[in-house]
């Protein structure tokens, strides 16, 4: 096995989140632009064009916010909404299938987490080299925890 990365380590889907912030932020100057050229459109009209650019944009930026921090102690994984902390022990399988949209980690608890911070959407190659180290870290601490 290769040499694992020295922790912290974060892991996200880089090309994805450039294409979603890029188009995000397109869209809104789009708009924008748009909306100021509009010269029928009252103020208020304007500003809802502004408003919903902004909107549009906040909701790439959060699905570009997805990634996983592996630390000494353990994982943080952010997915689009949330923010869950693992301790290493807590993570029995990193699973990346043929065809899963990501990795999900299977936990102690009997549930299992889905992380999007690894995905093979466009960076299939990234995504399994990101899934195996995360799965090597995990087993490596796995192994440390042991009595």
């Amino acid at each position: 096995m290769s040499q694992l990365p020295a922790l912290p380590v974060t892991f996200r889907p880089g090309r994805t989140r450039a294409v979603l912030l890029t188009a995000g932020i397109a869209i809104f100057v789009v708009i924008t632009t748009v909306a100021m050229l509009l010269e029928q459109l009252t103020p208020g009209e304007k500003l809802s064009f502004v408003f919903t650019g902004a909107i549009l944009f906040a909701v790439l930026a959060l699905l570009a916010r997805v990634k996983v921090v592996a630390d000494e102690s353990g994982v943080t994984v952010v997915n689009i909404v949330s923010r869950r902390r693992l301790a290493w022990a807590e993570i029995l399988q990193v699973n990346l299938r043929p065809g899963d949209p990501w990795v999900f980690l299977n936990l102690s608890d009997g549930t299992s987490l889905p992380v999007l911070g690894i995905q093979p959407g466009i960076a299939k190659a990234r995504a399994i080299a990101d899934a195996r180290t995360l799965r090597a870290l995990a087993e490596d601490r796995s192994l440390r925890d042991l009595p």
